[in-house]
């Protein structure tokens, strides 16, 4: 923070209360807009070699713009996270320009440069089970397996996000056939729960020697703590190596097979939107090319060849 101004270090502050407050950003996605942001007033900084302050951010050109994007190109920044950099930016210019009243075209009709959208990967429905029951079989110890296996039961049985199941406490056992949800930027929803996600998670409680409190994280560590995710991904990664799957099939994939496996069953995309915890239905609708390129798989491998 020490390139930018104490003028843009306190808009860029004020920016990212606002988004929190109004917008319901998680700390998550702040923290991202925070690094995107910072790292551009920084570059421009040193691009015009003088302190940006607000009435230099309004100077701001295309040319300048164009600068920033080719060296961060340059620097290896992908299409796909230079689009989402350059999306924070606008946010912030957006913001700014209505509160300091300047014109902000410069940066708001700077094109993001294209790149080919990534489909989730889904495992199918037997590699997914599979997978569950390979996490299984990753610990020595009875009470470490069962958490396993209960917490990647929730991700697939539920479509939770690791971070919603990690975050689940002692107040949510024995788990109810509805749970309550806060997901990414504090949004809401409504999740049915599995009886057999009830029950992983039951006998995980039967086996795990740590005390459960109504106020502690449900999932524990070895040595009684919060979960980390990190030991997810790893009993993940182990199992996945042992199967011979992807290195896309991670925890969250599971998550997208539990949508992709709803919309093959017949699922309509508003529910599993509600279900998913979506801000918008386009991101859910994502699940539908998924769906048709299964299907064109399956097709071209069974249709009689002429």
């Amino acid at each position: 923070m020490s390139l930018i101004s104490p003028a843009c270090r306190d808009a860029l502050q004020h920016w990212l209360n606002s988004l929190g407050a109004l917008a319901g950003r998680s700390e998550n996605t702040q923290t991202a807009y925070r690094g995107d942001v910072t790292e551009f007033l920084s570059f421009m900084t040193l691009h015009h070699s003088e302190s940006q302050g607000m009435a230099a951010l309004a100077r701001i050109t295309v040319s300048d713009m164009r600068a920033w994007m080719a060296d961060q190109r340059a620097s290896g920044v992908g299409a796909r996270s230079l689009a989402r950099k350059l999306s924070a930016v606008k946010s912030f210019y957006r913001w700014l320009s209505e509160r300091e009243g300047f014109e902000p075209t410069a940066v708001l009709s700077t094109r993001a440069p294209k790149f080919t959208k990534k489909l989730p990967r889904p495992l199918d429905e037997d590699a997914a089970r599979t997978v569950i029951e390979t996490v299984e079989l990753q610990s020595t110890s009875d009470w470490v397996s069962a958490r396993d296996v209960a917490v990647v039961t929730l991700l697939y049985g539920c479509g939770l996000r690791i971070s919603e199941a990690l975050s689940l406490t002692g107040a949510d056992a024995p788990l109810p056939e509805t749970l309550r949800i806060i997901g990414k930027g504090d949004k809401e929803r409504i999740v049915p729960v599995l009886p057999a996600a009830r029950a992983a998670v039951d006998h995980y409680l039967r086996l795990c020697p740590h005390p459960h409190a109504k106020d502690q994280a449900l999932f524990r560590g070895v040595r009684g703590g919060p979960l980390n995710p990190r030991a997810i991904q790893g009993v993940m990664a182990k199992a996945r190596m042992q199967l011979g799957l992807p290195a896309t099939a991670t925890p969250h994939a599971l998550r997208h097979s539990f949508a992709t496996h709803l919309l093959s069953a017949g699922g309509d995309l508003r529910s599993i939107q509600e279900l998913l915890g979506h801000a918008s239905l386009s991101t859910t609708q994502t699940y539908t090319a998924v769906d048709t390129a299964r299907l064109m798989e399956v097709y071209n491998r069974a249709h009689p060849k002429a």
